[in-house]
């Protein structure tokens, strides 16, 4: 217990001890890592609840055969990609009046398929939202140390130069500036790019489930209207 502590003081002592240009890139570190956790925990909890919803609307959706209900009900469903593509569909398709249905199949077909895509790029971009930032954390962040790293080689060279010895009391300020700042900078990168890579994979999935609940809806709706157009 005492050597941790006493581990834990050193560390925190080298970085009081540090110069201003190695506490200068240990704060955009710190910047860096706090913004990085913040933004996992924010899209932990958005996929989290995407999930949940997108499960409860398909749910709804499968089960209710009458397509009006199912659009009052996904109203309340509002953390569902899937549940508001639906919604923009179902709008477009609302415009059509029986004539229309009956005299140009492929091209209300087409209206509402834009529409579909129209939302599907929507609920998409708010999912990639702040996804971005990690993937510069964790590309930026190891070269932000590797330039303290430098800076704290090139003071224990300058400490040599001056003094003319070479002992551990004169290159030792210099050498624990860089291995502080390197630690950091690979500290901050590791969390963010694991996280970005989770949650691209995570996006592509819920980009299938948008594509595929668009085509299963286009589907529904083109068989809706040929038999509207043949009055079967």
């Amino acid at each position: 217990m005492q050597s941790t502590t006493l581990k834990s003081i050193d560390a925190f002592n080298l970085i009081l001890q540090s110069g201003l240009m190695a506490k200068l890139v240990l704060f955009i570190l710190l910047l860096a890592s706090v913004w990085s956790w913040t933004v996992i925990f924010l899209k932990i909890r958005t996929f989290k609840h995407t999930k949940k919803e997108n499960k409860k609307f398909l749910t709804l959706f499968w089960s209710d055969k009458n397509i009006e209900e199912i659009f009052k009900k996904s109203e309340n469903i509002k953390n569902s990609p899937i549940a508001q593509i639906f919604q923009s569909g179902f709008k477009e398709l609302r415009k059509l009046t029986v004539l229309e249905a009956k005299t140009d199949l492929k091209l209300n077909i087409e209206n509402i398929n834009r529409a579909l895509a129209r939302a599907s790029i929507h609920e998409t971009s708010a999912l990639e939202k702040y996804i971005g930032s990690l993937g510069t954390v964790a590309s930026s962040t190891p070269f932000i140390g590797l330039f303290g790293t430098v800076w704290g080689i090139m003071n224990s060279f300058q400490n040599i130069g001056i003094t003319g010895s070479a002992n551990l009391a004169i290159v030792a300020p210099g050498i624990s500036e860089a291995l502080i700042t390197t630690a950091a900078g690979i500290g901050a990168a590791v969390p963010a790019v694991i996280a970005y890579n989770y949650f691209v994979g995570q996006i592509k999935k819920s980009v299938i489930d948008i594509d595929s609940f668009s085509q299963d809806f286009l589907n529904i709706i083109q068989r809706s209207f040929i038999q509207t157009k043949t009055g079967s």
